[in-house]
């Protein structure tokens, strides 16, 4: 997550005459996971502004990440390094989250997020793509897909927005604090106290907390929250959440035949198995589901291992 550590807050930077030679030490390796993420973390510059992500593998084929909010692309960094022998993987971060920079009134809204992806695929020399998505990712997935059809060859949805169900009443108190302009400042207090962080936001959407370590917060926090314009971007960011912007899309989903797949958390209390089922029904080129019983609204992180598994069965590799 180069910004959701990238992923965990976006972020993710180190590196390093007859006189007697001097032997110069070649800079340590990046210690961490999210040091190394940081580290290799990159930015194409696109009529939109610097968009950050990270890229792993090559080849003809490629895989596109998209994360969930408040989440950057770290979110993806287990299952970007096991499907790198499959796919050239890309996992950039949203505009308004993670280490993204755009200007001042780059609009944020899910068909804008769509548009700034193509020219990332355009300036990567990227056609179609594998998709894989989370949480409000999902919403964006969908829409590129109706979008940009052509460039979809699969599409893999866990854990997140559905026409019926968007944005999600559960996250009203979120949408409401980025209404008054306080959810930076709430977000904030995780940097200072990674232990209540834990307790509250990592307790509600990872089945295992821990796994949330202080490096990991402070890469997902800390892109948001640091600068005016940040937090003002991350506020416009929830606010154009609101109305639906997935409102009247079912019927153009129902013509769609790519094959799709979804894997789901059955213990999130935000996108519930209900809405996994609808998307089963939805889609003609559905290729069933598959449900993890411990896993949250964010079970990608935790257990890269079932995304692997599920996207080569999707891809067929």
């Amino acid at each position: 997550m180069k910004r959701r550590k990238f992923l965990t807050l976006s972020g993710a930077a180190l590196a390093a005459g007859a006189a007697p030679c001097l032997s110069i030490a070649a800079p340590a390796a990046p210690s961490s996971e999210v040091a190394r993420f940081r580290t290799a973390r990159r930015y194409a510059e696109l009529p939109q502004g610097r968009i950050a992500y990270a890229e792993r593998g090559a080849g003809p084929s490629a895989a596109l990440f998209l994360h969930g909010a408040p989440l950057n692309s770290l979110q993806w960094r287990g299952a970007l390094e096991r499907l790198a022998p499959y796919r050239r993987c890309i996992a950039p971060d949203f505009m308004g989250l993670g280490y993204s920079e755009v200007p001042v009134g780059q609009a944020l809204a899910a068909s804008d997020q769509t548009a700034m992806l193509a020219a990332l695929l355009d300036r990567l020399g990227v056609g179609a793509v594998d998709i894989i998505a989370s949480d409000s990712g999902g919403a964006v997935a969908q829409l590129f897909l109706l979008r940009y059809p052509q460039r979809v060859r699969s599409m893999m949805l866990s854990n997140c927005d559905i026409e019926p169900h968007s944005p999600p009443a559960e996250i009203a108190p979120v949408l409401e604090m980025a209404r008054k302009g306080t959810l930076a400042d709430n977000t904030a207090k995780w940097l200072a106290d990674t232990a209540m962080a834990r307790a509250t936001f990592g307790a509600a959407v990872f089945h295992n907390p821990a796994q949330l370590t202080d490096e990991i917060i402070e890469y997902y926090a800390a892109p948001l929250v640091g600068s005016p314009l940040r937090r003002a971007q991350y506020h416009a960011f929830h606010n154009a959440l609101s109305p639906n912007p997935l409102a009247g899309i079912e019927a153009r989903l129902r013509q769609s035949t790519v094959p799709v797949r979804m894997v789901w958390g059955a213990s999130d209390t935000i996108f519930t198995l209900a809405d996994a089922r609808y998307l089963d029904r939805l889609f003609p080129g559905s290729q069933g589901i598959r449900a993890i019983p411990e896993g949250k609204l964010f079970f990608q992180e935790e257990f890269p291992d079932v995304i692997a598994e599920e996207a080569r069965k999707l891809w067929r590799v």
